[in-house]
């Protein structure tokens, strides 16, 4: 808060401040003063001024100048000394320096000083020169020879951790950056995160690739896509709803290992735990399956947590441990033992339907004894998996593009990994048979033509490629948002950047 003489001073509104910077502004201007000016430099950061001069002890100065500048985020004048407290931009390795400048009437002169008081304000970008001291009460300063502006602020930043609720938070995150440390830890802990995937998965020797974002068809996930038309070609496309048939199509040119870290769009729910667009992790791997390819995944979150703090993680139901060797836990067998009583892929429908009613499940009457075996599975068992695990041998409507089971018919080779009662990530050992992939996609397109929205495409460039040949494989999807959900404990919204959000009313 802006003081005078130690005494609080009222402050006007948000948009009274807005209308007395702007006065300012134009005053400045008129009188010569540059407010964005482009001519300056800094000789250190104020980070690099820490880390140089840290060690001085309270009372000495430096005769050594320096160049420097920042965000002011406190300001506090008395008569013939003014002091701020200057805010540099975050790194990777600090959540932004601060440092304070002292400004003296027996340095800067009366007129400067006078300056300072009358049109510095919280939220400016300030450049200074003056000297490294520490002051009587040890704190690292500058003590200014001479002031001006980088970058006039024309909005008062919110008082830090009062005025943003999670909704403007998330909708100006702009502002959040500047006031909160925890905003600024949450980009810096993301951006590690993702290195750490990366940096596991090259040192397994993958290749990263970039594949379409705009697609003629979609598919490698059932979800609702986006649609959008190219004006170029006067022809309607979609927005990809997952990364795996270009991937799959790579593969088939030869890559041994592949891998794409890219943003996906689906057009469905928004909650704490869904986006419409996120970001999405798929792997494959040739002459590799489902065992391996959980191998990898495993590797990559356990890294990750390494990157960021521990790998034993605090949450409101228990510790999850990240260490040792992850559990495997079969769909069928898990779901017989949580209702009492056994469920093969021969139940009927019926019987699961009376079991959904029992247990209060919603359920679609429609839905086929698959999709009610998982939607059971997903209600009745998953919340409970705390600790990592492998779920295994879904029905063959869970993934379309995974293996048939080799020895279970009605059953594929796939996995959901499952950590903190949610889903994280999955996994299967890849379909790569042509003439049965044409029958699964032709089957999902004739349920998108039936109107299920969310019902893969048929895409025949992808079954021709097929036919040219590709070696077994692994393939994996995480979604890297749950990643870091998980490993902050906080909701999707808060781990995004600049989460879609509905419009403002106001």
């Amino acid at each position: 808060m802006l003081r005078v003489n130690d005494a609080p001073l009222p402050q006007p509104s948000d948009s009274e401040q807005t209308a007395i910077r702007k006065e300012k502004r134009a005053r400045l201007l008129e009188s010569g003063t540059e407010v964005y000016p482009a001519d300056l430099t800094r000789s250190h950061t104020l980070r690099e001024i820490r880390a140089t001069w840290g060690h001085l002890e309270a009372g000495v100065e430096t005769d050594e100048v320096v160049t420097t500048g920042g965000r002011v985020v406190f300001i506090r004048n008395t008569g013939k000394l003014a002091f701020a407290t200057l805010q540099d931009g975050f790194t990777p390795d600090d959540n932004g320096e601060r440092l304070q400048v002292m400004l003296s009437l027996a340095e800067v002169g009366e007129e400067a000083l006078a300056a300072w008081k009358a049109d510095a304000d919280l939220g400016d970008f300030i450049w200074v020169k003056g000297r490294v001291i520490a002051s009587k009460r040890g704190e690292l300063s500058i003590m200014a020879s001479e002031w001006r502006f980088a970058a006039k602020a024309l909005r008062p930043l919110p008082v830090m951790h009062k005025d943003l609720s999670e909704e403007s938070r998330v909708r100006r995150r702009y502002v959040d950056l500047i006031v909160r440390d925890e905003a600024r830890e949450m980009v810096r802990k993301r951006s590690a995160i993702t290195r750490a995937v990366r940096d596991t998965l090259y040192d397994h020797g993958y290749l990263e690739v970039e594949t379409p974002t705009l697609q003629l068809v979609h598919g490698g996930a059932a979800a609702r896509p986006f649609n959008t038309h190219i004006n170029a070609f006067d022809i309607d496309m979609t927005l990809r709803i997952a990364l795996e048939l270009h991937l799959k199509r790579t593969m088939v040119g030869g890559a041994d290992r592949v891998f794409e870290i890219g943003r996906v769009f689906r057009n469905e729910g928004i909650d704490s735990t869904h986006s419409a667009e996120f970001t999405m992790l798929e792997a494959y791997q040739a002459w590799g399956d489902q065992k391996t390819i959980a191998r990898l995944i495993q590797d990559i979150i356990v890294a990750s947590a390494d990157a960021v703090g521990s790998r034993q993680i605090e949450t409101p139901r228990g510790t999850i441990d990240l260490d040792g060797e992850w559990a495997w836990l079969p769909v069928y067998p898990a779901l017989s033992e949580k209702v009492g009583q056994p469920i093969t892929v021969d139940t009927p429908a019926d019987v699961l339907q009376g079991i959904a009613e029992a247990n209060e499940v919603e359920y679609d009457p429609k839905w086929g004894a698959d999709k009610l075996v998982m939607e059971l599975f997903g209600d009745l068992v998953e919340p409970d998996l705390i600790q990592p695990t492998f779920v295994y041998d879904y029905p063959a409507l869970a993934q379309p593009l995974a293996r048939p089971h080799r020895t279970e018919p009605g059953k594929i080779e796939a996995w959901d990994l499952i950590i903190g009662g949610v889903e994280r990530g999955t996994g299967f050992t890849e379909l790569i048979d042509p003439i049965i992939q044409r029958d699964v996609l032709t089957s999902q397109s004739l349920k998108a033509a039936a109107g299920d929205p969310e019902a893969m495409q048929f895409d025949q460039d992808f079954i021709e490629a097929l036919e040219y040949g590709v070696p077994p494989m692994g393939g994996l999807g995480l979604g890297i948002d749950r990643l870091i959900m998980l490993l902050t404990g906080v909701g999707i919204r808060e781990t995004i950047l600049f989460p879609l959000l509905r419009p403002s009313s106001t």
